[in-house]
């Protein structure tokens, strides 16, 4: 339920709100997010641009396929994000590792791919 509720409210939350305070509690100081273009960004590049980006989108929801919790304290969350806005939708596929620190999860890393404008 905690890592459900990390995925699928509060981290599309930080970036709805441009919330760097609530984005900087789910990454780790380690997190590396790779685009579909190969490009990557640490915790810091993240921040920065959710706190220069406000969101484009009227409705955002994110639905897990993939939820694995592994004895050592890794988690693997993966699914596809869906993206409305005005009358087009689209969708990515993403993939994130988080371990736990203590009692907190925390994204190490995020592979976001397969981005398609439905109609």
């Amino acid at each position: 339920d905690i890592l459900r509720n990390l995925k699928e409210e509060l981290w599309p939350k930080a970036y709805r709100k441009q919330d760097t305070i609530l984005l900087d509690q789910i990454l780790d100081e380690s997190f590396e997010l790779i685009d579909g273009s190969g490009n990557r960004y640490t915790k810091n590049d993240e921040l920065n641009w959710i706190k220069n980006n406000a969101t484009q989108h009227d409705f955002f929801r994110y639905e897990i396929k993939r939820l694995d919790i592994y004895e050592n304290g890794t988690a693997i969350i993966a699914g596809t994000g869906h993206i409305y806005k005005d009358s087009v939708s689209s969708t990515y596929e993403s993939s994130n590792v988080l371990i736990k620190k203590g009692t907190t999860w925390k994204a190490i890393s995020s592979h976001v791919s397969g981005f398609k404008q439905l109609k």
